[in-house]
């Protein structure tokens, strides 16, 4: 068995990620609504992927599994955004307040 030693595994750190700095540091409801947006996209994909690859042709499903599928996909996406997910989040919040009370 190989095994990577602690100290070599990456680690994310705000100074590695800015992603995860600009969206911790802006407040207020277009910082959260960037991490909304975000989190939606992230959940479209990851339940595109599962129904993609999480069955194999002519296996049943069992009676409820879809919702389950559904609430945790939701919940990694959210979790995912929540830390940085792809950046798209932080890209939008860098350029909210340029924008800022044009309407």
């Amino acid at each position: 068995m190989n095994s990577i030693a602690a100290a070599s595994q990456p680690t994310l750190s705000p100074a590695v990620s800015p992603s995860l700095t600009m969206a911790a540091k802006l407040p207020g409801r277009g910082a959260k609504a960037a991490r909304e947006f975000e989190a939606s996209l992230i959940g479209s994909l990851l339940e595109s992927m599962e129904k993609t690859f999480a069955t194999l042709p002519g296996q049943d499903t069992l009676p409820g599994a879809d919702d389950y599928n559904y609430l945790g996909t939701q919940a990694l996406a959210q979790g995912l955004a929540a830390r940085g997910g792809f950046g798209i989040a932080a890209m939008i919040s860098r350029h909210l307040p340029a924008h800022e009370g044009n309407k």
